[in-house]
């Protein structure tokens, strides 16, 4: 599937259409992005309005409730939901393909005249308190919430998707229309469609439900790159638990620069899966892991390069020393080619299963194209990918892995350790 054209062409009114035709199944996917929107775009004190926006969209329009939306949805079997990342804001339909017309007027409808009723935006606000207090109880998302605020104080990367209590608490509906009068144009839009559908009729659907709507006479928001100081420190928090969770963070590059198909692959080889450097070395033959591995976001900014273990309390120190070892080998020794082309192979294999359905590749190319890398970029990740050589690897890895940011969550005996 992964193999059929892409067409991609720009309609009157500035929204960017992507479409492949699979013609294997009676299914439409789409993802309907908008191309300068998600949570990097959210003021500090707004925390959360995107992701509350989103899951406000499919509660009322001007002309539909709640339930009329749910109902239109559930009774042909198809999908219909909203969501918002730190890059992005992304609208998702699924359905057969005679119904696809009136799940995409649909869609059209939640989009442009949404109604944020005040009984839901209540609803929403007190379900989002409740999730943000839950993950307060979990180690492992205290610990990375305390390393993501050090590593970007000032700037929306920083914060959870969700806000927290204080930010949330303070959104009001207005925040939600002014957003939405903002950021929702259609010339901001990318709409990706994968599936049973040729490239006429998807012209056609999308300009006779889309097409009325015009570019408002206000530029479109855009962001500067950001820039940030990084001064690694370390972070602790003293909770009762069973387990302690050690995690390093490394300032990486976005994935507009040369640096990020290189700290991809990194990231693979040290923590992607029960083959990887982290788990064999310091789980499998050291018994030191309860959980272990890597990430590695995609951002339009600056990223960040994870590695974190959650262990024994008793082990902290061990635990600690082990993850910056690895870290540290990565510059200090020569990955082999053997050691490369295995990791290699296990993302280009991962990235190949990850474009096997309509929805997958409405995704990838509809993802690609609202951050600005456009659709070739399919193309040149992978062929950036397979020219990596070991030297290049140790560069990189020399240039990003130097001096951690340190978080520490655990029993007050491991944190003590430690300090």
């Amino acid at each position: 599937m992964s193999a059929s054209p892409i067409h991609r062409l720009t309609l009157e009114n500035g929204i960017t259409l992507l479409v492949v035709e699979n013609t294997a199944v009676e299914l439409v996917a789409g993802r309907i992005f908008l191309k300068n929107a998600g949570t990097r775009w959210e003021k500090t004190e707004k925390a959360g309005l995107f992701r509350l926006l989103a899951v406000l969209l499919t509660k009322g329009t001007e002309k539909l409730s709640s339930l009329e939306i749910a109902d239109r949805v559930e009774s042909t079997g198809a999908g219909l939901s909203a969501d918002t990342g730190t890059d992005y804001f992304v609208v998702s339909l699924k359905t057969v393909t005679k119904d696809f017309l009136d799940i995409l007027r649909l869609a059209a409808e939640i989009i442009r005249f949404p109604s944020f009723p005040p009984p839901e935006i209540e609803l929403e606000k007190n379900l989002t308190r409740q999730s943000i207090r839950s993950q307060l109880e979990q180690p492992f998302n205290v610990a990375f919430n305390q390393l993501r605020a050090a590593m970007y104080p000032d700037h929306p990367y920083g914060m959870s998707l969700l806000g927290t209590e204080a930010t949330v608490s303070q959104l009001q509906r207005d925040d939600l229309l002014a957003y939405h009068s903002r950021f929702f144009r259609p010339d901001n839009l990318v709409i990706s469609l994968s599936g049973r559908i040729t490239l006429e009729q998807a012209v056609k659907a999308v300009t006779e439900i889309f097409g009325s709507w015009s570019i408002p006479d206000l530029p479109l928001s855009s962001l500067p790159p950001a820039a940030f100081d990084f001064q690694p420190t370390c972070l602790t928090t003293v909770q009762a638990s069973q387990q302690a969770i050690v995690m390093l963070g490394y300032p990486g590059s976005s994935v507009q620069e040369d640096d990020y198909a290189v700290l991809k692959l990194l990231s693979t080889y040290l923590g992607n899966g029960l083959s990887s450097r982290l788990f064999v070395e310091l789980r499998e033959k050291r018994g030191l892991a309860y959980d272990v591995s890597a990430f590695y976001p995609t951002r339009l900014d600056s990223s960040q390069f994870v590695i974190y273990m959650g262990t024994a309390p008793q082990n902290t120190a061990m635990a600690l020393s082990g993850l910056r070892q690895e870290a540290e080998r990565l510059y200090k020794v020569t990955l082999s080619e053997e050691e490369l082309k295995s990791a290699k192979n296990k993302l280009l294999g991962q990235y190949a299963l990850g474009k096997q359905t309509n929805a997958e590749i409405a995704q990838l190319y509809g993802w690609y194209e609202s951050l600005g890398l456009g659709i070739e970029f399919d193309r040149t990740f992978l062929d950036s990918i397979n020219q990596i050589t070991p030297e290049q690897a140790r560069s990189v890895a020399s240039k990003y892995f130097q001096n951690p940011y340190i978080s520490l969550v655990g029993p007050e005996n491991a944190i003590a350790e430690i300090l």
